[in-house]
């Protein structure tokens, strides 16, 4: 490396004074003294801070990292998510092949009529949606009611 010439070593002499007298400017205006004595006197709990946050970046760091951990979180996930997953996929199917029965009466022509509606009335299952139907009418009616 060649050695800096008397030139470069007064310009590198005079930017360094004048940085300093920069910081010295700063130091001596009244806001950046009022800040600074206020740094000063949080410094404990500036410190007391960092080293919570210190020890909370260290714990997320060492979960995010842990093989193990992440893999039973997902296994956890898994289990959870499936009965429900296979439940939607039993209700979508159901929804499907009634989708497909409706368009093949629709297309031999029959037609619902009374006597097959009050039959349809006896049947269990209607009458369960038809009580769940009465009774979320009814709360939604009691919500609307308490706003009003």
């Amino acid at each position: 490396m060649s050695q800096p010439t008397a030139g470069q070593e007064v310009a590198a002499s005079l930017v360094e004074e004048k940085q300093t007298l920069d910081v010295l400017d700063q130091l001596l205006k009244p806001e950046v003294q009022q800040s600074l004595t206020v740094l000063v006197d949080n410094l404990p709990k500036l410190a007391e801070m960092v080293t919570l946050m210190t020890k909370a970046y260290d714990f997320a760091q060492g979960i995010a990292t842990d093989k193990v951990l992440i893999n039973d979180f997902a296994q956890g996930i898994g289990e959870f998510v499936k009965p429900v997953q296979e439940k939607a996929k039993g209700i979508a199917t159901a929804a499907m092949e009634a989708g497909e029965r409706s368009q093949e009466a629709a297309a031999t022509g029959s037609s619902v009529g009374l006597f097959a509606m009050l039959k349809m009335l006896k049947d269990p299952e209607v009458q369960k949606t038809l009580r769940f139907a009465q009774a979320f009418l009814s709360v939604l009616s009691e919500r609307k009611n308490e706003k009003a």
